[in-house]
């Protein structure tokens, strides 16, 4: 067996052989014989089946294996002849050529290696930010949010018309052509005005009523609106019963105490100081990931240079594509198929994007083993189930439906990736 080997460049190589059919038919030959010893076949005991019989059961099944391991022994002594060693391959090696004649059989192979990334001088590529100062006019806006939002609500005591942020304590009843509906009714119903939790339209009408006042609200339920009610013009009489506020809290030390419970001797300086660096931590983190990450790992993206994996980088290439076509009309996809020339020059506009995506995967890559950063499933599922607590969802549900779909490995190379860029910007704040 002849072959021959081509490192392309050190992220890509080349095995080419050619196989003589008489090694195949060797191979036929002793994958048979094994086989008399094992096979299963009626009318002969084990052990004790004729070569012959095996080669008639058997037939292309032990062609297709002798086939298999020829091509085995081509990668083997092309990935030793190319010195590299099977931990560094990045996916299945792909066949590229297989054509088979009466004598041989010409093959070509290709194999792609994890690149070797020399990472040099990180934090040239980190970019210069100032971190951001909080003012005492922020920290005493916090606070008075906090102190109202812990407020209780009372009664107003001097009639008026209502207004945004007021809560109007309503009995309401919907109808629509005249017929009521049902859940279109309540009593003593808390609303606060402003907070668009009702029909749109609905908390608008009320701005300007006064407590014992009866209107009547006209509102269009939205298109989105679940049930039989979508697009529905509807009529709702509301009796505003009670016009509530937020008592008004005074900002000192006891309600510091408040706000830190469980803290010891919490003064209105504690709680100042802890608020102010909490609106740091969220200015910095906003800082982060609005606009100094994207440009850390641009820089980073510009600033190493080394080969990529060829299949690697076709594989992002096809997904942008995908995405590219879901948004196409039939007629758009049915003239890319039919003009193989057009869907070429569609794939080579993702390229470069493709090239830069799979560079700074391997880039984060190299940057967490350098650093040893991790993260395990587990973390993964924590961030998972947090997400969908946060958004109404079943925790466990969310999970399983990202493992199904595959997602994880994303979610936890994304979060592998957050941790590096913060980790390169904190060292620049702290340098």
């Amino acid at each position: 067996m002849e072959i021959n080997t081509n490192k392309i460049d050190t992220a890509n190589a080349e095995i080419t052989a050619t196989i003589p059919m008489d090694e195949v038919n060797a191979k036929i030959e002793k994958i048979a014989k094994q086989l008399t010893k094992t096979a299963n076949v009626q009318g002969f005991r084990k052990g004790k089946v004729p070569v012959s019989i095996i080669k008639k059961q058997y037939g292309q099944k032990l062609v297709e294996d002798a086939e298999a391991e020829a091509l085995r022994a081509v990668l083997s002594e092309g990935l030793k002849a190319l010195e590299i060693s099977n931990d560094s391959l990045i996916g299945e090696p792909n066949i590229t050529k297989f054509d088979k004649s009466e004598d041989k059989i010409e093959v070509a192979v290709k194999v792609a290696m994890r690149p070797s990334v020399e990472l040099g001088d990180i934090a040239a590529s980190v970019p210069d930010f100032t971190k951001p100062e909080v003012t005492q006019e922020e920290i005493t806006e916090r606070i008075t949010n906090i102190a109202q939002q812990q407020a209780p609500l009372v009664d107003i005591k001097e009639n008026r018309k209502m207004e945004e942020g007021d809560t109007a304590i309503i009995d309401f009843e919907g109808s629509i052509d005249g017929v009521l509906f049902d859940g279109g009714a309540g009593k003593d119903h808390a609303l606060v005005l402003g907070s668009n939790s009702f029909i749109p339209g609905f908390e608008d009408q009320l701005i300007g009523v006064e407590r014992d006042e009866e209107v009547t609200i006209k509102v269009t339920f939205p298109e989105n609106y679940g049930g039989d009610l979508a697009n529905k013009d509807a009529e709702f009489k509301v009796t505003v019963k009670q016009i509530q506020v937020k008592e008004d809290v005074e900002i000192n030390d006891e309600l510091a105490a408040k706000l830190m419970p469980g803290e010891e001797e919490v003064t209105l300086e504690k709680l100042q100081d802890e608020v102010k660096k909490a609106i740091a931590q969220e200015k910095l983190t906003k800082l982060y990931n609005e606009d100094l990450k994207p440009k850390l790992l641009e820089s980073l993206v510009d600033a190493l240079t080394f080969d990529l994996p060829e299949f690697v980088v076709e594989q992002e290439i096809d997904m942008a594509l995908n995405k590219k076509a879901s948004t196409m009309s039939e007629d758009e996809i049915k003239e890319l198929r039919e003009n193989a020339e057009k869907l070429t020059e569609l794939r080579e506009t993702f390229r470069e994007e493709a090239e830069r995506s799979v560079r700074a995967t391997f880039i984060i890559d190299s940057l967490a083993q350098e650093k040893g950063v991790k993260i395990e499933e587990q973390e993964v599922m924590q961030t998972i189930y947090f997400e969908a607590m946060q958004t109404g969802q079943d925790p466990q549900k969310a999970y399983e439906q990202y493992k199904d779909a595959g997602y994880l490995p994303a979610i936890q190379m994304s979060m592998v990736e957050d941790r590096i860029l913060s980790a390169l910007l904190n060292e620049k704040i702290a340098a």
